[in-house]
Formats: structure tokens, sequence, C-alpha cells
């Protein structure tokens, strides 16, 4: 592969690294030189500014809609241009299997945040969070607490281990949070970074000063942060601990996003003897972990612990399955499993493993001494150890070999399965192999708070499942303790990493002048012609439609309950009904007001309202007697962009009776016509 110098992105420019700065990156494979990379000579303190000054207002002048079109294209350009992604990767010591968990995994990444962006936040600048909160008895003076995007920059510090889905699951919620990104990939796999980040630049859909990079060192960056700036940051302990630690880190509180060292445990369950499928599950699992990535994942399998009466078999199964894993060239589909990163990568491995033996277990399958694969490059045989002791073996839970390697281990009964997991001090992912709900149960309650996402794996789950080390883009990544003490992605809560929650309190009318979504209290348009004639475009937030009134009888409320075979008390026994504190006697079923409602507010020809797609929030305030009339105001209170053909409107129902009391409120969604 020729030579390539990297190039920094800054402030919209493509800028090479001073010659004296620069490093040199090896293939995985054999050791060749295939870029070179640094950035000595950046204005980082301009490149903040840049993305502060012109990256910031770009993007918030933009909704949340908006910015999540913007990743939809990002995501499709790079599968677009997977194939020399592809080809990159190799160099990395990563097989195409691999590449395609970072590649297609990280593009499918940035489709799964526009999606939840268009589906779950409001085409607007400002996220509500939780309901209104009154503040007085009049309703006049109320509080609800906003997100509003942060003015900073967010700082991207990257691993080497997924250069490009380790890039985009951070960029993903940043930039739909509306906050410019500059991104630090590792050095070692740089060069698969700039070549994804190069298709987004060339994209053309990104703003000026949205994202920028640093191939290199980040210098004095860390000099100029300030308190609505975000790092995130993944890697080791130790290096997050000196970044976390430095003086404008904590005189500025600066926001600290880490996800870094994690010995993560697979559990085999007390039920799962061999022979049956949780076993074999099990084995499969902590071979995958162990091979996929040559184990350079964040989330990889670390401690296997099986009940004790089982790790002989255990032992036996794990080192027969790795005896058919096939070390080799990436690039050859017959390869199981291709090469760490470097063969720096893989002495510190070797050093890892040996603390791990001199704390007292033993190596049991692999040689990590071994020669194997093309000549020059950073191959390991995969490597998996035994202690019999765990708990004077004390290494194991606290060294972290960062390759193909992890330590099977037994357990006298599940409080010492807990106790064992927990001992690693958290992590970012730990699963259970069991068919047993009381297990699960047990172990989950005693183990959930050190680990970050906890998977239960059996033979009902076991095709659908992702895995044990798969992180999703829709769930929290990250953990507690030694894992990092942070979280990324879990869709709209990554998101609400890089924005402030503020409480605000005013009117309501104010609140929805501040929100652009409508508020209950807040003003009302009421149109003339019937909103269901609309597309969702000429819709407004606010517009309301007040309907005429209905009398409820008590022969609509006993037909309801002969028709529908609902004929509970409150509504068919006067006697029983008045005896009960909460009525005064016979009431409508709350399923008859919200059909009535319907009846009064649906127009029933075909439009621009496609299909009725769901109903919450839903609550009951005030009981309807017999005699009792209901009106209702629908008012449109947020639009939602499903895709270019539909929409989707949430309505705000309001049900009143002929005192105007509420009666019943709840949110309509419509897929409409954009």
């Amino acid at each position: 592969m020729k030579t390539q110098q990297l190039l920094n992105f800054a402030r919209d420019q493509w800028v090479p690294g001073d010659a004296s700065s620069l490093t040199e990156l090896p293939s995985a494979i054999d050791g060749s030189v295939v870029a070179a990379t640094g950035s000595g000579g950046l204005d980082f303190e301009g490149m903040l500014s840049h993305a502060r000054e012109v990256g910031g207002p770009a993007l918030r002048a933009l909704t949340f809609h908006q910015r999540a079109r913007i990743l939809k294209g990002l995501g499709l350009a790079i599968l677009a241009a997977k194939e020399p992604l592809y080809e990159l990767n190799y160099a990395t010591g990563a097989t195409r299997k691999d590449g395609w968990i970072d590649i297609e995994g990280g593009a499918g990444t940035l489709l799964s945040f526009s999606s939840k962006g268009r589906r779950e936040l409001p085409d607007a600048h400002v996220l509500l969070d939780g309901p209104l909160e009154p503040l007085s008895k009049g309703g006049g003076f109320v509080g609800q607490h906003i997100y509003t995007s942060l003015q900073g920059a967010a700082v991207h510090i990257n691993a080497f281990n997924f250069p490009v889905w380790g890039m985009l699951e951070k960029l993903a919620p940043t930039l739909l949070a509306g906050v410019p990104a500059i991104v630090k990939p590792a050095s070692a796999t740089a060069f698969l970074t700039e070549a994804a980040f190069r298709v987004m630049v060339d994209s053309g859909l990104l703003p000026p000063g949205a994202v920028q990079l640093v191939v290199g060192g980040v210098g004095d960056l860390f000099e100029h942060l300030g308190g609505q700036d975000v790092v995130s940051f993944t890697g080791s302990a130790s290096t997050a601990n000196k970044l976390k630690s430095q003086p404008v880190v904590l005189r500025e509180s600066v926001k600290f996003v880490a996800e870094q060292d994690s010995l993560n445990a697979s559990v085999l369950g007390p039920d799962a003897a061999p022979g049956t499928p949780e076993f074999d599950l099990f084995v499969k699992e902590v071979v995958n972990e162990m091979t996929v990535k040559a184990g350079q994942k964040c989330t990889a399998i670390r401690r296997a612990m099986a009940p004790a009466e089982h790790l002989d078999a255990l032992e036996a199964a794990t080192r027969d399955r790795l005896a058919a894993t096939t070390v080799g060239d990436p690039r050859d589909e017959a390869s199981r499993m291709g090469a760490l990163v470097n063969r720096g990568q893989r002495e510190d491995v070797r050093r890892q493993i040996g603390k791990l033996v001199d704390s007292g277990a033993r190596i049991v399958a692999g040689d990590p001494e071994a020669a194997v694969g093309p000549e020059g490059g950073a191959f390991m045989q995969p490597v998996l150890l035994r202690t019999d002791e765990p708990w004077t073996a004390s290494a194991v839970h606290d060294v972290e070999a960062f390759g193909p390697v992890s330590t099977v281990m037994p357990y006298r009964d599940l409080a010492d399965a807990v106790a064992l997991a927990n001992r690693g001090m958290g992590s970012l992912a730990l699963s259970l192999f069991t068919h047993s709900p009381e297990a699960a149960r047990d172990f989950i309650g005693g183990a959930a708070a050190f680990h970050g996402r906890m998977l239960v794996i059996n033979r009902d789950n076991a095709k659908e499942s992702t895995g044990h080390g798969s992180p999703l883009p829709v769930l929290v990544h990250g953990g507690p303790g030694r894992a990092g003490g942070s979280e990324e992605m879990g869709g709209v809560r990554g998101v609400k990493h890089y924005m402030q929650r503020t409480a605000l309190q005013s009117t309501p009318a104010m609140i929805a002048a501040v929100s652009a979504q409508y508020i209950p209290g807040g003003p009302k348009r009421v149109l003339e012609g019937h909103p269901f004639r609309k597309r969702m475009s000429e819709l407004e937030i606010g517009d309301t439609l007040r309907t005429a009134s209905r009398t409820v009888t008590i022969a609509d409320i006993e037909h309801f309950a002969e028709f529908t075979g609902d004929k509970f008390y409150a509504h068919m026994d006067e006697e029983a009904a008045r005896a009960s504190p909460v009525f005064e006697g016979r009431v409508a079923h709350g399923y008859l007001i919200l059909s009535f409602a319907a009846g009064l507010f649906v127009d029933p020809d075909p439009g621009p309202v496609l299909a009725n797609t769901g109903l919450e929030n839903l609550r009951f305030l005030t009981p309807l007697y017999p005699g009792d009339s209901m009106r209702v105001e629908l008012t449109v209170r947020s639009k939602s962009l499903k895709s270019e053909e539909t929409g989707v409107v949430r309505w705000a129902v309001e049900i009143f009776n002929q005192r105007d009391e509420l009666v019943a409120t709840y949110d309509l969604l419509t897929e409409n016509v954009p």
C-alpha cells in the first residue's frame, strides 16, 4: 500500500501537519508503512473558535429534523463509499466481517439516530423534558424543563479499534444536538478514519464549521476549553484520568464523557449444564468475543465464569472451538481472525498475559509467542487462561489484555457469581446464559449496579440476539466505575449529553413561544376549516378545532356496556357507584368518552390524515355522568417528518364537560401527508 500523508481538516480546510511532527503508521498485516500522520502547526485555539463561532450557530439554526436529515445523508454516503473503506480496513488487521461492524455499523448508527431524531424529537430547536409543572393555583405560572444546545464544541477522542464506528457513534448524537465537533482519532488507524471523514465532508451536507479533524496530537487544545464544551473520550483509564485532571477541565467544569477500561464478564448460569443449549451458546460466544477484531473490543469477554462442577467441560469445549479458528491475513476469506493493530499492541497484550500468569492463572489454549500469520505482521494465537482461585488471582479482575484473551474461572453459587462479576469494579457489558427466570432475576438484582448493559441469552432469543459485545445506537453504551462512569448513544439520551437542561418558569403562553410547541394553557388559534383537511406543512403549532357538544345519556352507557361487555359496577349499578368514594353515581365508561370524542372531531373523508397511529398520556380527570355533555378541543402540539411521504402530527386532545371542567386529556398521533 502506498504511503500517504494524512491531512487535518481545520477551519474547513485540509491542512498537513508539519513534517517534523509526522509519525509513520504500519500495516498490521506485514509492518509496511501505509500512512504518515501529524498535527504539528495547527492553531487549536482557532479551531475551537471556528467551531463555536461558525459551526455552532450554523447547526443551531437548523431544527432537530433538519439535522436528522443530514445524518441520514451522511450514513448513505458512507455506505456508498464502503468498498474503498473495506480495502483500508484490512491494513488495521481486521477481516471484512470485522470491518462490517465498523464501517456499515457506523453508517447504521447515523441512520438510526436520524430515524430517532425525526420520530422522537420535535421539528423545533428546543426539547421539552417531562410534563408541565403547575406552580400556582390559577395555572398562570408554570414550570417546564427544557433542553437547548450547548454553545461550545465537542472534542471527540477515539480509540484505535473502531476507526469509523467509534467516530460516528459520537458524531451522531452530537450533531443531532446541534453541537460542532473536533474529532481526534487514535493514530494507529487514523488512515481509515480520515478516509471516512473525507466522505462526509465531500458529501456537501455539513454546514461550515460543523466538523473538524485532528490526525495527530491535540497540542494545547485542552488549554482553551470552556464550560460550554464537552470532551467525549474512549481509551484507557490512565489516559482518561490524565485528561480529566487537566486544570481547565476542573476549573471550567468541562463536561467529560469517558468510556474506558472494562473487564467484562460472561456468566454460565447454574442451570446451563453441558449438553444444554445455553452451555453451547456460551462457548460459542466466548470464542466469538475472543476472535472478532482479534479481541480488541472494549466490550469483549475478559472473564468467563461457570459453576465449579462445569469448569473442566467449559475449558475443553472452548479449547476445541479455538483450535478450529484460523488466524491469518485478513484479506483471506479463510481467516477467521486477523491481526492486532500493530506489533506494539501485540507486545502489550503479551505483557498483560504475563501479569495474569504471575497472578496464578495458567494458559490452557494458545501460545502468545507462537509465530503465526504473514511475516512482519501483528498476528497472535487466541489465548485462553484458567484460574481455579478467582478470589486470590486478583489480576484477572484488574488486568485487561486488550487482545484475543479470556480467562475461565469457577463460581460456587449464584451469590458468588454476582460477587465475582462485580469484582471487576464496573463494566460496559455483562452477559448471563440461563434459561431460568429465577436465576436471571436474582443475578441482575445483585449485579446490575456494576454494569452498563446486561444481556440474558438462552435458546429462546439466541438467533435474534445481537450478542454480548454489540453496542446498539438505541441503548446506552457505557458503564459505572472502572468503565468510566459515563454513557454514550442510547438514542435521545445520548443527544442530551450535548445539551443543557434548564428549568423555565413563566406563563404557558411564554413557554409555548420559547419551545415552539403547544403547552397546555398556551395560546390556541381556532381554525375555520377542519384541520384534517390540511397537509402537515399547512398546520401550525397551536392550530385548534373546537367541536360541538354531545350529551351522554344513560341509554348510551347501557348500550356501550352491552356492546363491549364492559359491565363494571360504576357504569351499571347506581347504588354501588354511589357507595364508592370516587363517584356520585353511575358514570360513562372512559372508552365511551374516547369513542364519542373521536366522533366529534374526526373528519371521515379521505384526505391528508392517513391513519391514527397511537394514543399516549391518557388521563381521566373528572367523571362524566348521565346528562352531562362533552366537547373536544383538538390542538396541534408538534409535528415530525417520518419520511419524504409521511409525517406524524401529535395532537393535544382536551375533553371538557358543560362546566368547562377537563374530563380527559391525551395525545393523539396521526400519520399525515407532509
